[in-house]
């Protein structure tokens, strides 16, 4: 069984005799405008966000603790090639739009000098310009093919050790964690709480209304080699509102095989 997000709904009567508190999360990541170049702050929607009147780190770390094995670690060879993958993949996506505006550039071009006979000044100026741009436009085609061929040579080179890896921490995990809905529902229980779960609207904000006490905000993002993980803790207070922001600032950064 893999860390995914596990709660039981326990009924409370503390929430009814405190009466509910609002929290509000908004979850809000930088990542670079593909077409300005620029980077841009936006909200992330469809997000599931969870408030957990437990520890989730806790948990695990303490089931992780008490198993008589310990988790099988990702070598550092392995994150050191993904590494290099990441960046290669980053390159190969950077000189791809390079070469797309190149040949924009071309077309645009192409279509001014239909405006003009051959033999005026700015037709010939046209066609140097042109000239200039289709070998520049050839030899980052080439830096393309070069860059995509080392990209999937890096990646291809990893797969089998990736694989393997992949599959021993996921069978440790199986046996680790077989009981980790039985604690988690006693976590729960035990706490007089209520877990609730939310998914961000278009403007990436979730909305929950439960009882004061000590919770923690739990939520995780995928992208391509690793993940954006929170656990933040909260202290809700009877008639206090609560605001929290998830950025790349308060995640952490884990490596997905």
């Amino acid at each position: 069984m893999k860390r995914s997000a596990l709660f039981v709904a326990a009924s409370s009567l503390l929430f009814a005799a405190c009466g509910p508190a609002e929290v509000v999360v908004t979850a809000e990541l930088e990542t670079v405008d593909p077409t300005t170049g620029e980077t841009v702050i936006r909200p992330v929607s469809d997000l599931e966000i969870q408030i957990l009147p437990y520890d989730r780190d806790a948990v695990f770390d303490s089931m992780t603790a008490a198993f008589p094995t310990p988790e099988p670690e990702i070598p550092a060879d392995l994150l050191q090639a993904r590494e290099e993958i990441a960046a290669a993949q980053n390159r190969w996506r950077n000189l791809q739009d390079q070469w797309n505006q190149l040949r924009d550039s071309l077309q645009t071009i192409n279509e001014e000098l239909e405006q003009y006979a051959r033999g005026e000044p700015r037709y010939v100026a046209l066609f140097n310009e042109f000239s200039d741009a289709e070998a520049e436009y050839e030899r980052v085609e080439r830096e393309v093919d070069r860059a995509f061929e080392e990209f999937t040579g890096l990646q291809e080179a990893s797969l089998q050790q990736t694989q393997e890896v992949r599959v021993m921490r996921e069978n440790w995990a199986d046996e680790a964690f077989a009981e980790i809905g039985l604690v988690i529902e006693t976590k729960v229980v035990a706490s007089g709480l209520d877990a609730a779960a939310d998914t961000t609207d278009a403007s990436g904000i979730a909305n929950f209304a439960v009882a004061p006490g000590e919770y923690w905000i739990h939520a995780r993002v995928e992208e391509v080699y690793d993940e954006l993980y929170w656990n933040v803790p909260l202290t809700v207070v009877k008639g206090e509102p609560v605001t929290l922001t998830l950025t790349r600032a308060n995640a952490q950064r884990r490596p997905k095989l």
